[in-house]
Order: C-alpha cells, then sequence, then structure tokens
C-alpha cells in the first residue's frame, strides 16, 4: 500500500472532519473553534498532506462536535476550499463546501483602536466580507492578512 492509499487518521464515531484546508492553516482553524488543548477536546491534525487540488492540504477532525454557522463562516474566509463533513457512527452522513457569507458579525475584533466596537460601547463588531479580505462596517478598517487574529 503506497503512503497516499494510507489512512494518516484512523475514522472518528461523531463530529466533524474539515479537509480542503489550505496547506498550514490548521492551526488557525483551531483557533476559529477555541480548542486550545486543553480542554479535554478529541481532536486529530493532518498538516501539509499531498492535494491535488491544494498542492498541500490541512486536515481537522473534531471528535464529538458539529460546528456552528459562525464558525463556518469565519473558517470560510482562511479556508475557502474546506470542505466539511458531518461524521455519526462511523459515517459521513453529511457533506458541504464552506461558502463566503457577504458578512460576519459579533466573531471578529476591529484592530483599529479608535473604531467604535473596541470601545466600551454595546456595538457588536461587523465586517463585510471582500474578496482580498474584510472590511470592517464601522470604521472602514480593512484587513487582508491574519483575519485568524481578529477571532474574539
Amino acid at each position: 500500500m503506497s503512503d497516499d492509499e494510507q489512512l494518516r487518521v484512523s475514522k472518528i464515531p461523531r463530529g466533524t472532519v474539515i479537509d480542503h484546508i489550505t496547506g498550514g492553516e490548521a492551526m488557525h482553524v483551531l483557533s476559529i473553534l477555541g480548542i486550545e488543548g486543553g480542554d479535554g477536546d478529541t481532536v486529530s491534525i493532518v498538516m501539509n498532506a499531498p492535494s491535488d487540488r491544494l498542492g498541500t492540504k490541512d486536515i481537522v477532525k473534531v471528535e464529538d462536535r458539529e460546528l456552528s454557522q459562525a464558525e463556518l463562516d469565519v473558517l470560510s474566509l482562511i479556508a475557502p476550499a474546506a470542505t466539511i463533513n458531518i461524521i455519526r457512527d462511523f459515517e459521513v452522513v453529511e457533506k458541504d463546501r464552506v461558502s463566503r457569507p457577504e458578512e460576519v458579525a459579533g466573531v471578529l475584533s476591529c484592530p483599529n483602536r479608535n473604531c467604535i466596537t473596541t470601545g466600551n460601547e454595546p456595538v457588536e463588531s461587523r465586517f463585510d466580507v471582500l474578496a482580498e479580505g474584510v472590511r470592517c462596517a464601522y470604521c472602514g478598517t480593512i484587513v487582508r492578512d491574519d483575519i485568524a487574529d481578529l477571532i474574539d
């Protein structure tokens, strides 16, 4: 059996498999999901695996958890080619590609210290999703890189 044919990580009984993450971005995905390693989540990570479509890809398997729409929205910003597989009883019961929303609300923090969303005002952050990044709906700050660093 060749390396490409081997199962690199065993199947999970239930949870979510995030496949086709851009190579090297798995740690950002864990950040989006709030997984830090000490919280008891069972997680498998494959980084920089060969991929016909992406060149290299990462895969994240999270047992006993299905992702919220807000998590999927932010995930789509750093892994636009990702596929989400919902697993139950060791079988894929649902498979979807992430889709980029027009806007994300309440999940990112504006890096502009003078933005109304960073003060003591009761204002939920909102970002317009652009082809090249995200733009704060309040102050207009554009973020092109390190979007995962903005996660609340």
